[in-house]
């Protein structure tokens, strides 16, 4: 009798631990502070207001969930949510939060769901509630990681209840379960509270996989254009550079096009640095041939430019920028 009530028991711990392991786990790991230093950038990202759909794998997954999610509310199994009193607690108390988009609106309400449904039989079974860690403020403005993991410690707490007061019935549940073994299971019960927070538990499970979908999709859009800004931001500090060079050289009156000089000077740069500082401070000619026909006559224009002139006039030009500073 004893091996068979600790047998009973590792059932029900089997179960547990199964029901636990189930829910998705977010797409990138964080902790609440590097949540929280990319919040700003995806919040001024949803704020532009550009949620046009990319053709991306994770924009399909999207799609897929969402289909698997009307899926289940074809199904007649569903008991009327209105015989239930809905709980006093956040949703009843901060009616003035700004709406919530369509996938949090949907999670929100299937954990108020799955809430409802479990403090119902904890009341019927006389079992105190613990304090819960979710609230809908936390989808608000959108979905993060950290609010998924204090979803899913809710309804990992919610479960231990629930197999408090259902030992038997949910010791039928197979480890590792999935959403169409759960529903199944669902739909032979006869205790409406239970019934619903399994379905409950279900939806969500597919509106987390939602969530965390779309927080990738508006994470890597939002990483894009900070990239992209990053490199525009450099493309102008580059140009300034190069115009203050450009400015530098033609006001030194350098028998030299100052802009193919240094036009052509930081083309090359881009390739070699080293190798382009190095041509630039003892051959600029490389990059932008000495104009003879510039250099100012001698003695009074007695003595017009000779080739040695334009090597004298490319070394100067060249120890110049060596110690130019723009």
């Amino acid at each position: 009798m004893a091996s068979k009530k600790k047998k009973k028991q590792q059932e029900l711990v089997d179960i547990n631990q199964s029901i636990v392991g189930k829910e998705p786990e977010p797409v990138a790991p964080a902790s609440d502070t590097e949540d929280d230093e990319f919040e700003k950038l995806l919040n001024s990202f949803i704020n532009s207001g550009d949620d046009t759909a990319e053709n991306t794998p994770s924009a399909n997954n999207s799609e897929e969930v969402k289909i698997k999610h009307k899926d289940l509310e074809s199904l007649n199994i569903l008991p009327q949510h209105e015989e239930l009193k809905s709980q006093p607690g956040d949703y009843e108390e901060n009616k003035s939060i700004p709406e919530l988009g369509a996938d949090e609106k949907e999670l929100a309400q299937a954990y108020e769901n799955f809430l409802n449904a479990v403090t119902a039989i904890a009341n019927m079974r006389e079992i105190i509630l613990p304090d819960f860690l979710f609230s809908k403020q936390m989808l608000y403005p959108n979905y993060k990681p950290s609010t998924g993991r204090k979803i899913v410690a809710d309804a990992s707490v919610c479960w231990d209840i629930m197999l408090q007061a259902f030992p038997d019935k949910l010791s039928s549940i197979k480890p590792h379960a999935s959403d169409e073994e759960f529903l199944n299971f669902a739909e032979g019960l006869s205790d409406q509270n239970l019934q619903l927070a399994i379905i409950s538990y279900v939806e969500i499970l597919i509106d987390i996989e939602n969530c965390e979908i779309s927080y990738e999709e508006k994470r890597l859009k939002a990483q894009r254009r900070r990239i992209e800004r990053e490199l525009y931001e450099e493309y102008q500090r580059r140009q300034e550079r190069k115009q203050r060079f450009i400015e530098a050289v033609a006001k030194r009156d350098f028998p030299v096009d100052a802009e193919r000089l240094i036009n052509n000077y930081f083309k090359t740069a881009l390739k070699d640095a080293e190798g382009a500082y190095d041509a630039l401070t003892k051959n600029p000619a490389v990059y932008a041939p000495i104009e003879n026909d510039k250099i100012k006559p001698r003695l009074f224009g007695l003595i017009k430019p000779t080739p040695k002139d334009g090597i004298r006039e490319n070394c100067r030009l060249g120890k110049f920028l060596k110690n130019l500073k723009a």
